[in-house]
């Protein structure tokens, strides 16, 4: 009896070390992370791939684009993302990070443009901001009597007396998301920029001040779900908030636009870029996880087909301002071609 329980413990530890020192399987699912505004796009198109291929409907998580970025630029393998999603570019740092952990082949695809829009309930004072106003409404410091003190002005009227006598309450992302990369960028800076403050400010101190947003409860900020925001603001007729257009346009029956500089985020106007908080998109493909995951190529190929970006395509219908026929066909030509990024693009 003990030589027979003896054999059965060596046999049981034997298996046991046969499992550990037995390699892991490759995944037979693409794995996607990244921004919460490219995520109702990617989504589509997931469930697209998923119905019309012979591959499984890829897994999707929001985690923001820099969020995202961080952990696809962890490493190979199959523990590590395939697809990243960004509502901004790629930074240098990002880049870097990548390369430091052997993800030295990405390719990048822009997939077209998107507004940051400042929204509010349809119940809501209109608005209608110039980006310095922006800018004094939301930077975390101001110029006051020549000197950069942390921002006063508590009500919208204490910027400007024909705006609404209305506490300044605006509930957007938080830092690790592309859109308050965008916010800050397009928005916090190019307004900063307009006060002539802002010209004596070394490059350092740009930064530091031009695109930090206020910390003192004027600035709300919500998670990833920009879902989340949309409905804050249609329960509460005090409060704007700041997201992507494609929201804007699902909830255009409850919601209505901030003019900025007095333009209105109409979709010619994104995707002609007068619009002043303008961007665009893109998705990030890990090489080195093709022909190792299943269906990568293909992914991309449905991204970037005309049956989904084209002018009639099926992701115009669900809010993105698609690219123009040349910007296409310069997608369709990088398809073929696979180029990798590098970081002298970024310059």
């Amino acid at each position: 009896m003990i030589k027979l329980k003896t054999a059965l413990t060596s046999l049981a530890l034997a298996g046991s070390i046969a499992a550990i020192s037995a390699p892991v399987m490759a995944r037979d699912t693409i794995n996607i992370v990244g921004s919460s505004t490219v995520y109702p796009f990617a989504t589509v198109v997931a469930e697209r791939f998923g119905a019309n291929s012979d591959f499984p409907t890829p897994k999707l998580e929001s985690t923001g684009s820099g969020g995202g970025l961080k952990i696809f630029c962890q490493g190979i393998g199959t523990s590590h993302p395939d697809v990243t999603n960004a509502s901004r570019r790629i930074k240098p740092s990002e880049l870097e990070l990548c390369q430091n952990n052997g993800v030295d082949d990405i390719v990048e695809f822009a997939i077209g443009s998107d507004g940051l829009v400042i929204a509010s309930s349809k119940d809501a004072p209109d608005l209608d901001l110039t980006m310095e106003q922006l800018f004094l409404a939301m930077g975390e410091k101001v110029p006051v009597d020549g000197e950069w003190v942390m921002n006063p002005n508590k009500k919208w009227s204490d910027i400007d007396s024909s705006l609404p006598d209305l506490e300044i309450r605006v509930m957007g992302p938080p830092p690790t998301s592309g859109t308050r990369d965008s916010f800050n960028e397009l928005g916090l800076a190019a307004g900063c920029d307009q006060l002539p403050e802002a010209a004596e400010l070394s490059e350092d101190q740009h930064g530091a001040i031009c695109e930090s947003v206020r910390e003192d409860g004027a600035f709300i900020e919500a998670g990833e779900n920009d879902n989340l925001i949309v409905q804050k603001l249609i329960g509460d007729s005090s409060m704007y908030g700041a997201f992507g257009y494609s929201f804007l346009e699902e909830n255009s029956d409850r919601l209505k636009a901030v003019e900025l500089e007095g333009v209105a985020p109409e979709p010619d106007l994104i995707a002609e870029g007068e619009y002043p908080m303008a961007r665009t998109m893109f998705f990030y493909v890990k090489k080195a996880h093709i022909g190792v995951v299943p269906g990568i190529e293909e992914y991309a190929a449905e991204f970037v087909s005309p049956g989904a970006m084209g002018p009639n395509g099926y992701l115009k219908d669900v809010g993105l301002i698609v690219p123009t026929r040349d910007g296409l066909m310069a997608l369709q030509k990088k398809l073929k071609e696979m180029p990798n990024l590098t970081a002298s693009e970024l310059n």
